[in-house]
């Protein structure tokens, strides 16, 4: 059998847009690296903030996994859906009492068993259950099954991811930060064997402020006023993480990031 697991990570999709970048651009992804394994970080995939039922069934036609952050909750449809597939995850350091759940394991197409660990950062964001804590209590749990674990670490602050990959090297096979829609340019494989990059970035219109129209985010910073914000349409950029994962050991062999722009607008 194989050695490897391959993995390819999405960052955040933005509404239409970002699904229409999936369609368009994904596929040149998966011919180039045959991933065995492909997720995305869903949460703001209907409409720009939220999912939806409807547009998950879109999601899971290229996607094994969705992860999600604060923004799950923003469409209350999708609340009885996350109890009834282990394909959506919500952040696992959200009280236990929220519908659904923040692991899951999955085998990737060659049959190895692939856990995934979504946790939520709490620096600039709602004052949750601890994700360090929260992250070694669940992979203590997971490790039992399978020593390949991802982790979707949503999150705000660059610190707060930075030390989530620290804490984390060794214990699990890759730390990919999500959340602030913007790629960082420090994937590595830490020294313990966990591949890590603070932010994968997103998936949408390439002439925004971060996935919004760009006039909307711009009032809202020039009027200090609320705004409605929508996914910003044209050009369409793919941003995701590439992960080499050794299938035994479960150590992360490589990472490398991906930047792919669509030339002409979308339609």
């Amino acid at each position: 059998m194989p050695d490897k697991v391959r993995l390819l990570f999405l960052g955040d999709l933005i509404g239409r847009p970002g699904r229409q970048a999936m369609r368009r651009l994904l596929p040149g992804l998966i011919s180039q690296y045959d991933p065995t394994v492909v997720m995305a970080n869903g949460e703001n995939a209907a409409g720009g903030v939220g999912l939806t039922e409807k547009v998950a069934q879109e999601l899971f036609e290229y996607f094994d996994v969705i992860t999600t952050g604060n923004h799950i909750w923003d469409k209350k449809e999708i609340l009885p859906m996350l109890d009834k597939t282990n394909r959506i995850l919500r952040p696992a350091n959200y009280p236990p009492e929220n519908p659904g759940q923040g692991t899951t394991v999955i085998p990737d197409k060659n049959g190895y068993p692939v856990a995934v660990l979504n946790l939520q950062g709490r620096v600039f964001m709602e004052p949750i259950d601890c994700p360090f804590r929260r992250a070694d209590e669940e992979i203590a749990r997971l490790r039992e099954k399978t020593p390949i674990i991802i982790v979707d670490f949503h999150a705000e602050a660059t610190s707060e991811k930075q030390a989530m990959g620290w804490y984390l090297d060794g214990r699990v096979s890759a730390v990919l930060g999500t959340h602030t829609h913007v790629p960082t340019a420090d994937g590595r494989v830490l020294p313990q064997g966990t591949a890590f990059v603070t932010d994968v970035g997103m998936v949408g219109g390439r002439d925004s402020i971060i996935g919004v129209k760009r006039e909307q985010a711009l009032q809202r910073f020039l009027s200090g006023r609320p705004q409605r914000f929508e996914p910003a349409k044209g050009r369409l950029v793919l941003m995701a993480a590439y992960v080499e994962i050794d299938s035994l050991s479960g150590r992360a062999l490589t990472i490398k990031t991906e930047v792919i722009e669509e030339e002409s607008e979308a339609s």
